[in-house]
């Protein structure tokens, strides 16, 4: 499936499969949103009940709805098996291009092997978008700031060190050093410095500059489960978007 953003995937043929969705004090907008998907979606009140049915397979894709993330993701991690989430949050700015950027966990993504393998893990996802593999691996600052801070000088070092290694191995890597203004505009995944600063660039471009933000699909496991931030108040992109997933990409 060929896709070029927000409305492609919610105008796309959905498959028939069983999508739960968690709700939290905001039940109606929830509710709402998945009365668009006859059949296919169930609200679940019970965050312990969401996670372990998408565990078992009762239901094919979950999201974290409005939910509180401090209960659902450890529960998630319980069910999964899994001593940590590695989450890639899919953004269209407006009148702007889709893309795909991590790592946005604040616990996620502080050491160049990490972010290495965030890349890797997150191509099947590029792949069901339709996206490309241009990357984007951004710095704390730009080339000629090396020297003025060491946290800056690590994020630097990271982005010399991990280009080419993504080139060895085929994807379309670049230095995008501190300019999002122009990695927004050119790459298919943007691959920030740590995420402290991954989840700082999410919360700028969508909650202030006004950026879809579809969810965060969780990477390091073969269940669909795309987290979601409790301030949004339409879910049928992400429930669309969590249907897609549940498709096997070849």
């Amino acid at each position: 499936m060929v896709m070029t953003g927000s409305e492609d995937i919610i105008n796309a043929e959905l498959p028939d499969v069983r999508v739960g969705i968690g709700a939290g004090k905001d039940r109606a907008s929830v509710e709402r949103d998945a009365a668009r998907f006859p059949g296919n979606v169930i609200v679940y009140d019970d965050p312990e009940a969401l996670v372990n049915d998408l565990a078992d397979g009762t239901i094919d894709a979950a999201l974290r709805g409005n939910m509180s993330s401090s209960v659902v993701l450890p529960l998630l991690k319980k069910a999964l098996g899994l001593e940590e989430l590695e989450r890639v949050v899919i953004m269209e700015p407006a009148g702007g291009r889709m893309f795909c950027m991590a790592p946005v966990g604040i616990d996620e993504g502080w050491t160049e092997e990490q972010k290495l393998d965030i890349v890797r893990k997150s191509m099947p996802l590029l792949k069901a978008l339709g996206l490309g593999n241009r990357i984007a691996v951004m710095s704390g600052g730009r080339e000629d700031d090396m020297g003025r801070n060491d946290q800056v000088d690590r994020t630097i070092r990271d982005a010399r060190s991990m280009i080419p290694k993504l080139r060895s191995e085929g994807y379309d890597a670049y230095d995008a050093q501190i300019l999002l203004e122009d990695a927004v505009k050119e790459a298919d995944f943007i691959i920030a410095p740590d995420g402290i600063s991954g989840n700082i660039i999410f919360r700028a471009l969508h909650f202030i500059a006004g950026a879809k933000a579809l969810g965060a699909p969780v990477i390091n496991t073969d269940k669909v489960f795309v987290d979601t931030s409790r301030a949004k108040t339409d879910y049928v992109d992400s429930i669309a978007l969590a249907m897609k997933l549940t498709e096997k990409i070849v």
